[in-house]
């Protein structure tokens, strides 16, 4: 469920964070009205509660796979909330990225994409790594939270067999996971953005 949540939220969200960094003011493509707009879906969708955006985008998710209970269900609402979540983060990594690099390629000739593609993604990279690993532990929270409305995964199963029936063993060796797996991801990506980092 999170996997495929954040396989989502990587396709959605990293051309997203590049088409704000473009434009906004003084971006390579610098276009007014559709920075505000794109900005302004995006801090919504950063703001609102993710418990609520599970009931805000049932239609859609009905819509979409069938159902509104299971694991499957689930991926459409964490895909929703991470999109905007990551593309704020991307944007921010990418104006990271030393103005003077952005300049020299395009005095040599490059056109805007052969920028975003050869100076500003491979510049950004490992900040951009670690943007995803603060997504997939946010998506893991998340994922928990959709177990609350039926959404499976570890948060199902601590409600179901550790609150409803009263285990506090069994809820705190589910929170006792969560905490192993969240540990497990953060080590990884910071792993994989430091070798980035020293290429």
């Amino acid at each position: 469920m999170v996997a495929v949540a954040t396989g989502l939220a990587v396709l959605g969200g990293v051309p997203l964070g590049v088409l704000l960094l473009l434009t906004a003011p003084g971006g390579l493509a610098p276009h007014r009205v559709v920075h505000r707009v794109l900005g302004l879906a995006v801090d919504l969708g950063r703001s609102l509660p993710f418990i609520i955006l599970l009931v805000a985008v049932a239609p859609v998710t009905r819509a979409v796979v069938g159902t509104t209970i299971g694991s499957a269900a689930a991926i459409v609402p964490l895909t929703i909330g991470a999109v905007p979540f990551l593309a704020r983060l991307v944007e921010t990594s990418l104006r990271e990225v030393a103005p003077g690099k952005v300049q020299a390629a395009l005095s040599m000739g490059a056109r805007r994409r052969d920028v975003v593609r050869a100076v500003l993604l491979p510049e950004a990279m490992p900040s951009v790594v670690a943007s995803c690993t603060v997504t997939v532990v946010a998506l893991v929270g998340y994922s928990a939270m959709a177990g609350a409305v039926g959404g499976g995964g570890l948060g199902d199963f601590a409600i179901r067999y550790g609150y409803q029936q009263f285990r506090t063993d069994i809820t705190l060796v589910t929170v006792a996971l969560l905490l192993v797996v969240v540990q497990l991801l953060q080590q990884l990506g910071d792993a994989v953005a430091r070798r980035l980092s020293h290429r």
